[in-house]
Order: structure tokens, then C-alpha cells, then sequence
């Protein structure tokens, strides 16, 4: 046997899951269980703001991808492409490339710290025109006048009857333009 690595494999989306469940009981039922290790489906806690309030929700890192660590023989590879909801493995499909190392400590570096994923829609800067999608604006469009990355604010100057008016608002209440 030898090393395992850590591979990527592709799934419908939505079935992350499932697949992760489904590889680990039939690895487990065909004796497999020396040469397919951990899998997993990394998950991220995302703040909304739904109807005024915040809320902590989970999300996929990788929506439609499944992290697998396994010894690429012919028979795990067959036994990974042959599980249910299973297109593929990242690549070209058929032959996985493992993740490198740098890769594999990078992402599980991330993970843990809770930053698997850094939001690009949460650095703004000034000049940008944004739209507002909550709150007493909701639907107005402004420009970010200043940013306050600290405290997640920024103060936007909204048209409001013919007058530029600065109105501070969450990261979470508007979007680019």
C-alpha cells in the first residue's frame, strides 16, 4: 500500500453529503477501509443579514466537490467513480492528481481558523457604486464614501430627493454594482 493522498472528487451539487456518507459505509462493507481514509466536505459559518438580523449558517467551502484521502489503486479509483452522485475526480476525471502538500496545510490551516473562503464581497473601498438589498434603503444605489473594515460598516452617500445623504450601512446590507 501505498501513501495515501488527499484528492478531489466532483459530485452533483447538493449531494456533498451523501456521497461523503456513502463512500465512508461502502468503503467500510467492501473492505476498503485501509486504503480510503478521512473524506470530507469542508463547511464554512457565514453571517447573513435576513430581515434586519444576523444569522450564522453553515455553507460547502466547495459546493459540488467532496475532499477524499485515499491510495489511488485501480480498485479505489473504480470504487470512488462508481459511488452514487460521483461524476469524477477534479482533473481529468478518470486519473486524480493528489492535492499537494502545501495545498492540503493551507486549506485545513483555513478551515480551522474559521477563513476557508474570504468573501471578496467584503472588501469594498470608496468611489464604489454599490446597490442596497436591506434595510429602510433597500433597492436605492449609492457610493461608498468610506469604509470601516473593523466594524463592517461603510457610509454611503444615497440620492434621496434630489440630495446626496450619507447613510452608514453593514457589509452585509448592499452589493457592487
Amino acid at each position: 500500500m501505498s501513501e495515501m493522498n488527499w484528492y478531489v472528487i466532483h459530485t452533483y451539487a447538493g449531494f456533498e453529503n451523501r456521497v461523503k456518507t456513502s463512500i465512508e459505509e461502502r468503503a467500510e462493507i467492501k473492505g476498503l477501509k485501509e486504503s480510503v481514509g478521512q473524506v470530507l466536505v469542508p463547511i464554512q459559518n457565514v453571517t447573513e443579514l435576513k430581515e434586519g438580523k444576523k444569522k450564522t449558517t453553515s455553507r460547502k467551502v466547495f459546493p459540488g466537490y467532496v475532499l477524499v484521502q485515499m491510495d489511488p489503486t485501480e480498485e479505489v479509483i473504480q470504487f470512488i467513480v462508481s459511488t452514487p452522485k460521483v461524476t469524477g475526480f477534479l482533473g481529468n476525471g478518470v486519473n486524480p492528481i493528489p492535492m499537494t502538500n502545501e495545498e492540503v496545510n493551507e486549506l485545513f490551516d483555513r478551515i480551522e481558523s474559521g477563513t476557508a473562503m474570504p468573501s471578496p464581497a467584503l472588501h469594498y473601498s470608496a468611489g464604489e457604486n454599490i446597490r442596497i438589498t436591506d434595510g429602510p434603503f433597500q433597492g436605492f444605489s449609492g457610493v461608498i464614501s468610506d469604509v470601516d473594515g473593523d466594524h463592517g460598516k461603510l457610509k454611503v452617500l444615497v440620492s434621496i430627493f434630489g440630495r446626496q445623504t450619507p447613510v452608514e450601512l453593514d457589509f452585509l446590507q448592499v452589493e457592487r454594482l
